[in-house]
């Protein structure tokens, strides 16, 4: 089970690393084309999206790798759940039915790191 939580880990952190150093580099206008919820927000909040979920997908694997605070790694965890429930929700609220998936499968797979690293099989 260990193993698997690494992956697990592994994966999501490479998922928000990536999604999150996209909404770093790119302007709010070309985010636009592709991700119509960026309508909602201000450059501001875009950038601190996109610096959280960099931050959380880091989060979700140094401490752990480093054993530097390795209780870091299930907070993390916990961190990115919320931060999927909130993208769930502002799809929801804008109507974005099919978009709504990956945020609740982001979503699981935190919840079960966090579950996994919390509980029996913490570092």
């Amino acid at each position: 089970m260990n193993v698997f939580l690494w992956i697990l880990q592994g994966l999501l952190a490479v998922v928000l690393v990536a999604a999150g150093a996209g909404k770093l580099a790119q302007p709010r206008e070309k985010l636009a084309a592709k991700m119509s919820w960026v309508e909602s927000y201000t450059d501001q909040q875009v950038k601190a999206i996109g610096a959280v979920e960099v931050v959380g997908g880091l989060g979700l694997v140094l401490p752990a790798l480093t054993g530097i605070v390795p209780v870091l790694t299930p907070i993390a965890a916990v961190g990115v759940a919320i931060i999927m429930i909130g993208a769930a929700l502002t799809h929801a609220r804008r109507n974005e039915w099919a978009e709504i998936a990956p945020s609740v499968v982001l979503f699981v797979l935190a919840a079960v790191i966090a579950w996994g690293r919390f509980g029996p099989y913490a570092f």
